[in-house]
């Protein structure tokens, strides 16, 4: 973009969100540009040497800014987004190399851009591009603002080639197909999939259906919205959430190599599903809106409803959808044609809440609430009475207020459950998210669906008061939490997954009284359960030594800055210990009248538990993290985890639930980093215990007595 220095006369600058491009420790690779010695111009150089420590920051986060814009990489002049956005929308915004990345022997190989190489790139515009246009506003959409007006914006024009070419190929193969599906004598005949037919012309729809998905999967990954991920030297997809954000710095696959993005590589997905899935089966599938309609034949009918509803304003499926749409239609309109009769997927009575669609944002609150619970009164009529109804839903409590954290999302979705007549009977945890997402990666974003097993609620289910259902959160609560912490469900889901048998304690009843005579409304009901969590939580602090309290009590009030000596001192007192007993056991520092926590890089990296005499569950966590970090795998921390049996085999379980307390201090001050390495820790808890497990059968045997 043209930098906003009038003296540069319209130069363009790089808006870049990152010139790293591998942090793999042996395989850094970064970019350095580099400034001509008129200051007007600049070039792109990749270096494969460890960053200067001098450097690091500025190479992490390129020529974005910490307050939001970039600045002009030649003048330093800011170039905050109003300013971008203005640019963008007037259509002077471009792309420039910074870096090419080849596949080698041995790894990958890192080029610096050239001219040549650059000019590949630059061809025209294929025709019959999809010319859809994105709409102008939507949950999870950010690129209207930087003048992506149409859906063929989102790809490079080199992409449109390729997507087109084989959007048009699908067609062909499914001609090829049909040939030589008559030549192996075939059933010929002319009726079409759509109708049920089941002879050549079919088998060639159905093979141009499949190649169809594999052009959708390769748009997923050939996008100008697919970032690169220095962490592990590849491509990201362009949903690596749901959500088309705005990518600074795009990665561009080869379509025919051997790496992520390739073709082939995208055909196996398709091909891998169909040989996993129970094609020996017979399925119906209808098209309905439950919100709406419910036919008799399903009212009668002896089947389970298992659901995965909507998640309140957290995604807009039918608009992202549309990314997919678009190429589906182009491809298959002539086979499915009244599936593709519209230029974009139907979305007037999707049940989202979309202030954008409706108005307002209480008006959407109050479409998915009438829609929802109407949704689910029509699964209650429709469930046996004999089996449950089992209701996915991974959307994060966020909304922390005075009074508790909650959510408008669960609170809303859980009152339309209410509402139907259904209570809930419990919360079955299951891991649904790829690790390696996007979100996964950048944010404390969930992995787990929380599915809750609801039945109708019962006809002689009393009245109780809120001290009585407080009482029962207390007695009832702790069992089920530890429960999930015995089977390593993550801290990120920790709090979702409490919701289940929290409010299978609430929906028991068939109302809980406020002191004032009023029903309890579900957000107060889930305030009082995460209050319970955050309680049981605590509470587990008395399983710790003294100088992991203190340490716990000092990381919650300052983190990891320093503050003065005599807070920590008092501190160090109520938990019977003193601050030079703390600075002995290795995890702190008390200096010029400042104590401080050690961070996990400050710690020595030969420790060895074995010769610790003042072994405490702090520095066991942050050892075990730290060893995980800087190797990424298990082994290190395994071999950890063995020294520590053998001091004591509690003070690996320990550390473990330690970091359960510690994620949980994370996630309320909005401290994602830290928090995030607290949940990796006890993600990779069970390939670390069973590592450790081999290391320690693989020990000899003693065969002498210690006197």
């Amino acid at each position: 973009m043209a930098s906003p220095n009038p003296a540069l006369g319209g130069v363009h600058v790089p808006l870049a969100a990152s010139f790293l491009l591998s942090s793999k420790k042996g395989k850094e690779a970064w970019i350095e540009p580099i400034i001509a010695e008129d200051g007007k111009s600049y070039t792109f150089q990749v270096h494969r040497l460890p960053i200067p420590a001098e450097q690091l920051n500025s190479i992490k986060t390129g020529t974005k800014t910490a307050r939001g814009g970039f600045i002009c990489l030649l003048s330093g002049v800011p170039m905050p987004f109003k300013y971008v956005r203005s640019e963008a929308k007037a259509g002077r915004i471009q792309s420039r190399l910074m870096a090419v990345v080849a596949e080698g022997k041995k790894g990958r190989i890192y080029l610096s851009p050239t001219s040549e190489i650059e000019a590949i790139a630059e061809i025209s515009e294929p025709p019959d591009v999809p010319e859809t246009n994105l709409p102008e506003k939507a949950l999870g959409f950010r690129i209207q603002e930087y003048g992506m007006l149409k859906y063929k914006n989102l790809f490079t024009n080199r992409q449109l080639v390729a997507l087109t070419t084989f959007s048009d190929l699908v067609l062909e193969a499914g001609e090829q197909a049909y040939q030589d599906s008559i030549k192996a004598e075939l059933k010929e005949d002319d009726k079409r999939l759509r109708d049920g037919g089941n002879g050549a012309k079919a088998y060639a729809d159905a093979i141009a259906t499949y190649l169809a998905f594999a052009v959708d999967k390769l748009a997923d990954y050939n996008s100008s919205i697919c970032s690169w991920h220095s962490g592990r030297d590849t491509i990201r997809n362009t949903f690596g959430r749901q959500a088309i954000p705005m990518i600074w710095d795009y990665a561009e696959a080869n379509l025919f190599s051997e790496s992520t993005g390739n073709f082939t590589s995208c055909f196996d997905w398709i091909w891998k599903a169909i040989e996993k899935a129970p094609s020996n089966l017979n399925g119906r599938v209808f098209h309905r809106d439950i919100s709406n309609q419910i036919n008799s034949e399903s009212r009668n009918s002896s089947s389970v409803v298992s659901t995965d509803p909507p998640y309140f304003d957290n995604v807009g499926y039918s608009d992202l959808s549309d990314f997919f749409y678009v190429w589906l239609r182009r491809t298959l309109k002539s086979i499915y044609p009244n599936e593709f009769s519209t230029l974009t997927a139907p979305k007037d009575s999707e049940l989202v809440a979309n202030p954008y669609r409706h108005g307002s944002k209480g008006k959407a609150e109050k479409f998915f609430m009438e829609g929802m619970t109407q949704a689910m009164r029509h699964i209650q009529i429709q469930q046996p009475s004999e089996y449950p109804v089992t209701i996915y839903y991974a959307f994060k409590q966020s909304e922390d207020t005075e009074k508790g954290i909650s959510s408008t999302g669960w609170e809303t979705f859980l009152e339309a459950v209410i509402q139907a007549g259904l209570s809930v009977n419990g919360t079955l945890p299951l891991r649904t998210e790829l690790s390696n997402r996007m979100r996964g990666h950048s944010s404390n974003a969930l992995a787990t669906s929380v599915v809750l097993v609801c039945r109708k609620q019962s006809s002689t289910a009393q009245l109780t008061t809120r001290g009585d259902f407080i009482k029962a959160l207390k007695r009832e609560l702790p069992k089920a939490l530890k429960t999930l912490q015995r089977s390593n469900i993550a801290p990120v889901d920790l709090a979702q997954a409490s919701i289940g048998p929290g409010m299978a304690i609430f929906t028991r009843y068939s109302k809980v009284m406020e002191a004032d005579g009023s029903p309890m409304t579900v957000r107060t009901a889930l305030q009082l359960i995460n209050k319970a969590l955050d309680e049981y939580l605590a509470e587990q602090e008395g399983e710790y030594d003294p100088d992991t309290r203190f340490a716990i009590t000092w990381f919650q009030q300052f983190g990891m800055e320093p503050d003065d000596y005599g807070i920590a001192e008092t501190l160090a007192t109520a938990r019977n210990v003193s601050v030079q007993g703390v600075q002995d056991s290795g995890i702190l520092e008390a200096k010029a009248g400042n104590v401080r926590l050690l961070r996990r890089t400050e710690l020595p990296p030969d420790w060895n538990p074995l010769k610790d005499n003042r072994l405490c569950a702090w520095e066991a966590t942050q050892h075990l993290i730290h060893r995980y970090q800087t190797t990424g795998g298990e082994t290190a921390p395994a071999q950890l985890l063995n020294q520590l049996n053998h001091v004591d085999i509690s003070i690996g379980q320990i550390a473990r639930d330690l970091a359960y307390r510690l994620y949980a201090i994370c996630d309320r001050k909005k401290w994602t980093e830290e928090a995030l390495a607290y949940n990796d820790l006890v993600t990779a808890w069970p390939d670390i215990v069973a590592r450790a497990n081999e290391i320690h059968q693989q020990e000899p045997l003693q065969t002498t007595l210690d006197l």
